[in-house]
């Protein structure tokens, strides 16, 4: 039996609908409703997340969006909406003030690491230095990450957890990892 590679392609398609996936998921994975793509860079992708739309306002506030848009490469470990609701009430909004901007510029960099590290180099990294990998932020500080209860945890400066709930989501200046928790150095 003879199967080209257009069959082949049409028959994972299908096989990935039957499962409830999406034809898009195959190669750009789904981020707050919307498909993202490794040909973009990490700004024009979070965008188009519904579920980053606070990040990206937080972004912007600190005059980071050129910087995100650079070259890179760059590992960011992107906060949900949701994970932003979990700070006191009032502190996104103080945050994003122009007179707060060196704080909240502080904060995003703490999320974000030189180069590409997929999941699998973070875990490569935890292996070798006894399940635990320690990353320098651009921001200077150190975010350890660890594998607990069957996912990955990041845990801050403070002690607070996050957990990658969408990793390697690829672009094309680095990659993004999606976390249910705000870090803070």
């Amino acid at each position: 039996m003879k199967i080209t590679l257009s069959k082949l392609s049409l028959s994972l398609a299908g096989a990935m609908l039957l499962a409830g996936g999406t034809v898009a998921s195959a190669k750009n994975p789904m981020v707050g409703g919307a498909a993202m793509y490794p040909t973009k860079d990490i700004v024009d992708n979070a965008v188009n997340s519904k579920d980053h739309t606070t990040l990206v306002a937080a972004v912007q506030a600190a005059g980071l969006v050129d910087t995100l848009k650079g070259a890179g490469p760059f590992t960011v470990f992107a906060p949900t909406n949701a994970a932003f609701a979990k700070l006191p009430t009032g502190t996104v909004e103080t945050l994003v003030k122009p007179e707060n901007k060196a704080t909240l510029t502080t904060i995003l960099t703490y999320h974000v690491v030189p180069g590409r590290l997929t999941a699998m180099d973070i875990e490569k990294l935890a292996k070798a230095n006894g399940g635990k990998a320690m990353l320098t932020t651009v921001q200077g500080e150190t975010l350890s990450v660890a594998k607990e209860n069957g996912g990955w945890y990041l845990t801050d400066a403070k002690g607070g957890k996050s957990k990658i709930t969408i990793p390697n989501v690829m672009q094309s200046n680095g990659v993004i990892h999606v976390v249910d928790t705000v870090l803070m150095p």
